[in-house]
């Protein structure tokens, strides 16, 4: 394998601006806006979000996620196929008395 060939300043081969390249195609900003970042027609009409529900983190011990899994698999069980975690805690929290939850639960 032949190593390359340095460029000097004063080579015949380099153009009139002594560069290696006429210009650099990475730094116009053509490229960011169409190859980095292409134009989408989805990118100019953002969906509204959703007012009916929001995503919410909490935590869980590894035992209680356990259980609630369990539950989500024996409603599937049961025929509910569209069971899921959300709708177990929705249920759980339409039925709660908070007269029963002890201090420190």
């Amino acid at each position: 394998m032949k190593p390359l060939k340095k460029l000097k300043s004063d080579d015949e081969s380099l153009p009139p601006n002594g560069k290696a390249m006429a210009n650099d195609p990475l730094a116009e900003d053509v490229i960011l806006e169409q190859f980095y970042r292409p134009a989408t027609p989805a990118a100019d009409h953002k969906k509204a979000k959703p007012t009916h529900y929001k995503i919410v983190c909490i935590s869980l011990y590894n035992e209680d996620i356990e259980r609630l899994e369990k539950l989500v698999q024996e409603l599937k069980r049961r025929g509910h196929t569209k069971a899921n975690k959300s709708q177990i805690i929705r249920a759980a929290l339409d039925q709660i008395d908070l007269a029963k939850i002890p201090k420190g639960y």
